[in-house]
């Protein structure tokens, strides 16, 4: 998934944190839920603003941050 136009990053929005399509919802809320065993419906119950591809993008995301983390490591 391309999660570019989805995940946002703004010096000035919740400390520079990566955020879904400029809302206050971080990356990290998203990861944070699912982690706690919360389905993607329960987290949209949560956040009705969000969609599917939020939380897609949110985890495509974080992938590809890991995979850039584990490349400096090797």
């Amino acid at each position: 998934m391309d999660y570019r136009n989805i995940i946002t990053i703004e010096a000035g929005k919740r400390g520079g944190k990566p955020c879904i399509r400029g809302m206050r919802i971080t990356v990290y809320d998203i990861l944070s839920k699912l982690a706690s065993g919360m389905s993607n419906e329960e987290i949209i119950e949560d956040f009705p603003e969000l969609q599917i591809n939020d939380i897609l993008a949110a985890l495509s995301f974080a992938v590809d941050r890991e995979r850039s983390i584990y490349n400096m490591e090797v």
